[in-house]
């Protein structure tokens, strides 16, 4: 590996993206490497609130690799100019959406970790839907497609109410609390949480 990394030492960083294009996984993990210093001292720029400096930094490192699948020679100058823009406005969505979240209603936060069901203590709703552990900045850009079409499907899938059902059992309301919440009965509730589980399952 270090001899490839030689390798890519000599050649314009341009050409070593075309590289990575090519499917070079090296050239990547060289491209990566060569600029996670550039992505730190962006990080040092923003605070991404309820969550640590390395957070941002991964943002950063996924918008890396953006602009690592996404430079054309034929319309960006240089491949470190577009990607300082692609690092900037990862970490500047990312700002931005924990601080809409923040600022949101409690009810609305998921956690991923719930069991769908009351009498499912294992299989929860990010076992059910996706692994989500990420390794490197390719696994997470990945990953976060992945969870993107996602919440895509589960807005084409499930009515709104079944949407608003799930959104507040996971965050934490039984339920009875569910019930009351939105002028339903508990049958009803229960109901609604079936049908999501046949959905999202694709046993329907």
């Amino acid at each position: 590996m270090e001899e490839q990394f030689f390798r890519y030492e000599e050649m314009a960083d341009e050409q070593v993206v075309e590289l990575s294009a090519e499917g070079d996984k090296a050239a990547t993990e060289y491209i990566l490497d060569k600029y996670k210093n550039l992505v730190r001292a962006r990080a040092k720029m923003y605070y991404l609130a309820g969550a640590d400096k390395e957070d941002l930094i991964q943002e950063g490192m996924i918008g890396l690799f953006k602009a690592i699948r996404d430079f054309d020679a034929a319309y960006q100058a240089s491949f470190r100019g577009f990607a300082e823009m692609c690092v900037k406005r990862q970490m500047i969505t990312a700002v931005k959406t924990a601080a809409r979240l923040k600022h949101g209603p409690l009810n609305t936060y998921i956690s991923l970790n719930k069991p769908l069901y009351e009498d499912e203590t294992e299989r929860t709703l990010v076992d059910m839907l996706a692994e989500r552990d990420a390794i490197d900045p390719e696994e997470m850009f990945l990953q976060r497609e992945k969870a993107e079409a996602l919440e895509a499907e589960i807005a084409e899938k499930l009515s709104s109410l079944e949407q608003s059902v799930l959104s507040l059992y996971l965050g934490g309301m039984n339920y009875q609390e569910i019930a009351v919440e939105l002028g339903r009965s508990p049958k009803s509730i229960d109901n609604a949480l079936q049908r999501i589980k046949r959905k999202l399952t694709c046993e329907e």
